[in-house]
């Protein structure tokens, strides 16, 4: 009868413990991480304490237990996030008749892709070097025939020759750079468009590699601006974790532990330029790019506001965009003025980087 009872008890108080940090994860949305940043943590375990406490429910209702009343309403605010992150299948009826109003009015197709320095080549991928790994994600984007490209994390070892080199691989676009030289060259954000484009500008982040653009289109009578951004990384190596974990090394747990943090004190401050920038804007924005950030997150709720999510509008399935954990780690956006329409979004499985390609398709 005590051990019925002790793990009575202990099960309410792991089931709470749990119940409690899914709630707090729902808090992380609206808490700014550069004064609260270790609520960010809870918002960016969604995914896994969202299935532990759906485990627990199932477990307390096999069980008959009243206690799954602690991980139900730990669960049911998960009804209006859960769909940023997984979609259903939407009625092809529905998907037919949009496409056909879209032939009549203005469209516009956008990739956002972290092609991650073209790095992503060796044995897994099939690709021999740099070279090819960007002929590959060059081609394939030539295959899209977009009309806006955001590309972050772009590389190139002769920096003087990065407008002809893209000016090379895609004929026709109006080439946009931001470019950090060092000594094996530049890397930095790009954005490409086929719309004439009539302004351009760069907004730096204190003490970071990263940045935002932005570039000012038009499209019939229409003007529009489109940022492309790349917020503060983690930096982090998982393969080296799960070394360090077999090695016992405590110390790059606490380098890691030291570079979330960073990271997500950083990322609010990145955030706030870019949406300020977007208050003075004159006119609609587009906010996409690598966000480095989940769904669950300060990072989404601030860039959301007055926007749309392309995936939530018009996405299927998972909208992982992070290969290594996939179908886990969204963090790839278009976001578009809540006033158009989305008709299509898909997140195309490539391997030739860490990010998979983000194409959407959008009504004016």
């Amino acid at each position: 009868m005590a051990k019925n009872w002790f793990f009575g008890l202990t099960s309410r108080f792991v089931m709470s413990v749990m119940a409690g940090l899914l709630i707090l994860s729902y808090a992380s949305v609206v808490v700014n991480p550069a004064k609260l940043w270790f609520i960010s943590l809870a918002g960016l375990f969604y995914i896994p304490l969202s299935l532990i406490n759906l485990i627990f429910l199932l477990w307390a209702v096999k069980r008959r237990s009243k206690s799954f009343m602690i991980p139900l309403l730990a669960l049911l605010p998960s009804l209006f996030f859960i769909g940023r992150y997984v979609q259903m299948p939407q009625q092809k009826e529905e998907s037919v008749k949009v496409a056909e109003k879209e032939e009549s009015k203005d469209t516009v197709k956008v990739i956002t892709y972290n092609v991650g320095r073209f790095a992503l080549h060796g044995k897994k991928s099939g690709i021999q070097d740099m070279n090819e790994c960007a002929d590959s994600i060059f081609a394939f984007i030539k295959s899209q025939d977009a009309d806006i490209i955001c590309l972050q994390e772009f590389r190139l070892n002769d920096k003087k020759r990065v407008k002809a080199y893209l000016s090379e691989k895609l004929k026709g676009y109006d080439v946009q750079y931001y470019i950090f030289p060092d000594g094996n060259g530049a890397f930095g954000n790009v954005t490409l468009s086929r719309l004439p484009v009539t302004g351009k500008g760069k907004i730096r982040f204190e003490e970071s590699a990263n940045l935002a653009i932005y570039t000012d289109h038009r499209i019939g009578e229409r003007r529009f601006r489109v940022y492309n951004c790349h917020f503060e990384s983690y930096n982090i190596s998982f393969t080296g974790m799960v070394r360090a974990l077999f090695n016992a090394d405590g110390r790059v747990f606490e380098e890691t532990g030291s570079k979330v943090k960073r990271s997500m004190t950083r990322r609010p401050v990145q955030v706030d330029q870019v949406f300020r920038d977007i208050e003075y804007c004159p006119v609609e924005s587009f906010v996409c790019g690598d966000f480095n950030d989940n769904p669950m997150s300060y990072t989404y709720y601030r860039m959301t506001r007055n926007r749309e999510d392309a995936f939530v509008e018009a996405g299927e399935g998972f909208g992982a965009t992070y290969a290594f954990l996939w179908p886990v780690l969204r963090i790839d956006y278009v976001l578009y003025p809540d006033r158009y329409k989305a008709v299509s979004h898909e997140i195309i499985r490539k391997p030739y980087s860490d990010h998979y390609p983000v194409v959407t398709k959008i009504v004016l």
